[in-house]
């Protein structure tokens, strides 16, 4: 045993906001900004109807807010699923790719919806509870060495937002690690939703989010839980994992914040297909053309061709799409972009994305690290006879090519109008404006009333 539930309730429950580098506060508040933003976007999409549905039967009235179109109240239990959902329902929202943990879905619904609970939490304190968690989630992700066998987003996510909501509630640490090992009773999240190309992976998410709060519920009311939840003989590592070692995540606390490693998603599909979406990009500024290509491969890490290697198929669902490269490769070849609008019901069914997806092929390279995003290689073969190539080392998005300011202002933008159904440009620019300015906001239940369309 490392000790690491030990060490990350110290580090959960003792970091102040001065202990912060400017990188971590940066990358709090560009990430704050754009999982708001993509989970007001996930308001518009059909399915979320159902979740919304669902979580209104479950419980009554409440001050937590559901984001985007026909938001409402409800219980910060529910609102937290239905907003995780919204955050990772298109595949849009931010990613530790060492980790391959998605962590603010999860974190982000749960730490909103217990401030929306409480009132009067300032922008200081969510900054810090926002890293801690990210810190935890994310160096689960990081000690892992085999690879993913669960969705690990939900089952390394959930233990991160409760730390988050432990810290919120001032919690003590003998509650805190109560707390954690009843993240542990709830934790779930299979891999099987993304083999099917279901929304369960969502609705992963948002379970985990609110089994978060369910989680801190029941410390903060004397329930004694579990307390070695990660490396216990039946903990985290020892069910869901196969190979670890947390102990350089431990000796690097306070040290890295792993907020600031994380990257954005350019585009709304799984992360493991956006290197080859830019790619598609490159092959059309040398000049190739969709009806030209006669077979096209991109050759890539295992994790690549695990993750979005499946064949496109005539009545596949919107899920399995945004995890399907032949889909959005051919997408991106046929328009240059991937955006929002690209997995309505007629480009799931355009022959001409089929045609095109058809002759594409996703090939594992071999290499031996199991979270390897990269190198990527695209060839394209031409009816001609020739052959066009293209090359990355780094993803687009990653810290290592970072969005610009003005992409990632614009990737929001686009969010706020899809999830209202309209520009909302008086909501975008107080949201923009108060996350820019987070260390001066006294009540960040602000950005849930905005991000619900209840201020203007």
């Amino acid at each position: 045993m490392t000790g690491m539930i030990d060490a990350f309730v110290r580090h959960g429950l003792e970091t102040r906001f001065e202990d912060l580098t400017p990188a971590a506060v940066k990358a709090v508040k560009t990430y704050l900004l754009d999982t708001l933003g993509v989970g007001i976007a996930g308001a518009a999409i059909p399915l979320t109807d159902g979740v919304r549905a669902s979580a209104k039967s479950w419980a009554g009235e409440g001050k937590a807010n559901v984001w985007g179109q026909g938001s409402f109240a409800t219980t910060p239990a529910s609102a937290a699923f239905v907003n995780g959902f919204q955050i990772h329902g298109q595949e849009f929202d931010c990613v530790h790719e060492p980790a391959v943990v998605h962590p603010l879905a999860t974190i982000l619904a749960a730490l909103m919806a217990e401030c929306d609970a409480q009132g009067g939490v300032d922008g200081k304190r969510l900054a810090v509870a926002l890293t801690v968690s990210v810190d935890l989630a994310a160096g689960i992700g990081v000690s892992v060495t085999s690879p993913i066998k669960f969705f690990r987003p939900a089952n390394a996510g959930i233990f991160g937002a409760t730390l988050g909501v432990s810290r919120l509630r001032r919690f003590s640490a003998e509650q805190t690690k109560d707390a954690l090992g009843y993240a542990l009773a709830f934790n779930s999240g299979t891999m099987q939703a993304h083999v099917e190309g279901k929304p369960a992976l969502p609705i992963q998410i948002g379970n985990a989010a609110r089994g978060a709060l369910m989680a801190c519920d029941l410390a903060e009311n004397g329930m004694p839980g579990p307390h070695d939840s990660l490396e216990g003989s039946y903990g985290y590592f020892a069910l869901f994992e196969d190979e670890a070692d947390p102990s350089k995540v431990i000796a690097s606390l306070g040290k890295i914040w792993r907020i600031a490693e994380v990257s954005h998603k350019p585009f709304p599909t799984g992360r493991a297909a956006q290197g080859g979406i830019v790619l598609m990009q490159m092959l059309r500024q040398q000049g190739v053309e969709a009806d030209q290509v006669e077979h096209l491969t991109l050759t890539a890490p295992p994790l690549i061709h695990r993750l979005v290697g499946r064949p496109i198929e005539s009545d596949m669902a919107v899920n399995y799409a945004r995890l399907c490269f032949q889909f959005s490769g051919a997408v991106a070849l046929l328009t240059g972009e991937v955006g929002l609008d690209d997995f309505s019901e007629a480009r799931l069914r355009d022959p001409k994305v089929h045609a095109l997806g058809m002759r594409i092929q996703v090939i594992d390279d071999g290499a031996p690290d199991p979270a390897a995003f990269t190198p990527q290689v695209a060839v394209a073969r031409l009816r001609d006879g020739r052959e066009v190539e293209a090359r990355i080392e780094t993803l687009y998005g990653s810290p290592s090519d970072p969005m610009s300011q003005e992409a990632h202002l614009e990737k929001f933008r686009r969010c706020v109008a899809f999830g209202f159904g309209q520009a909302q440009t008086g909501i975008a620019d107080m949201l923009i404006e108060l996350t820019d300015n987070l260390e001066a906001v006294e009540d960040v239940s602000l950005l849930s009333r905005l991000a619900a369309g209840l201020e203007t």
